[in-house]
């Protein structure tokens, strides 16, 4: 009974021993079977990788467009007769702009040192020396003085007569071309705005003959309509700045002008150059 016993526990133990090792090898086996299957999923993902990947890298490059570049094609896609002639706009109102502030800029001297120059020279050498002072000397207060000092003789009513008169010669000769400014800051707009409204016409003509609202239909003539106007705002900004930096020089030099004029009736008075 014994003997039959171990026999059985020897049995059991056996059997149990090539169980485990088949659930082992099982194991093994799946393992190694899932590890291929991984492996060939990875194959199979990896051409998909590469093609996500360069498409990524040609729209980075085609994104990194220069400046001028993407200007160049909105001013394409925006129409070019409407863009052409909101950029005629721009060319010629800073041509305007650019020739009066430097003619502003070379008619802006040391006031202070020049009245000081002409005081001197009353003082030394009379009136012929003033005027040779103000011969010498660019500028709109200059040719004030000089006016002012060639009539002194005449007495004083007459000086300050010809000074303000002078005086509002050179006002307009400082406010030139500010007129033609003025007109490209309000054709500007106006140019982009009509090429909106052409834009839109496009747009419902393109929606009345295919019968159906698409936004494929539209897209381009509101395209056009947004650049053109964009255009448009973006000279008249510009060349309002400019604008408003020459009328902000043309006050300055005014009030210059209206200073000095009162200096000057002093001055000829303080040296007795004046028939009273």
């Amino acid at each position: 009974m014994n003997k039959l016993l171990a026999f059985l526990m020897i049995l059991s133990l056996s059997l149990g021993t090539n169980t485990f090792a088949q659930d082992d090898d099982q194991t093994q086996q799946d393992t190694s079977v899932t590890d291929s299957v991984t492996a060939e999923n990875a194959e199979e993902e990896s051409p998909a990788e590469i093609i996500e990947e360069a498409a990524s890298a040609n729209s980075a490059v085609q994104t990194k467009k220069s400046f001028t570049e993407a200007i160049k094609d909105k001013f394409i896609e925006g129409g070019w007769e409407f863009m052409s002639l909101v950029l005629i706009c721009l060319i010629f109102g800073l041509a305007f702009a650019i020739e009066r502030i430097i003619t502003l800029n070379l008619s802006s001297v040391n006031n202070d040192k020049f009245i000081n120059d002409v005081d001197s020279a009353l003082g030394s050498g009379g009136v012929e020396a003033a005027k040779e002072v103000c011969r010498n000397t660019k500028g709109p207060v200059a040719s004030i003085f000089y006016q002012g000092i060639d009539r002194a003789k005449e007495g004083l009513d007459v000086v300050e007569k010809s000074v303000v008169s002078y005086g509002s010669v050179q006002m307009g000769q400082l406010e030139k071309g500010m007129v033609w400014i003025s007109l490209f800051i309000a054709l500007a707009p106006m140019l982009g705005f009509m090429g909106t409204v052409i834009g839109m016409i496009d747009a419902f003509d393109a929606i009345e003959a295919a019968g159906d609202i698409q936004p494929k239909l539209v897209a381009h003539g509101i395209k056009v309509a947004l650049l053109t106007t964009l255009a448009g705002l973006i000279v008249a900004v510009i060349l309002q700045v400019f604008y408003n930096y020459i009328v902000s020089k043309i006050d300055d030099l005014v009030n210059t002008m209206e200073d000095s004029s009162i200096t000057l009736v002093d001055l000829l008075i303080k040296h007795n150059a004046v028939n009273k």
